[in-house]
């Protein structure tokens, strides 16, 4: 499975390390996912995703179906 969130498609950022020395070096930053069981009213069942925590914030307010057909997501394969 890869770091990438089910709904967003959010994924690592490339970044730089920079030490007191200013010298910089390559580094991941990381999306901050969580395993997340959502209700899904229009299936009568729980959907087991990998969301960001941004994802989580943003289905509270649009809804997971909405969101879902946003991301071209068939929730029956999850």
């Amino acid at each position: 499975m890869s770091r990438r969130c089910d709904l967003t498609g959010k994924t690592a950022n490339n970044a730089f390390d920079i030490s007191h020395s200013h010298r910089r070096t390559k580094r991941l930053q990381h999306v901050n996912l969580q395993s997340k069981r959502v209700w899904w009213a229009g299936g009568n069942r729980w959907v087991k995703l990998k969301l960001s925590t941004k994802a989580i914030k943003t289905l509270e307010k649009k809804g997971l179906e909405a969101m879902a057909k946003e991301a071209g997501l068939n929730l029956n394969h999850y």
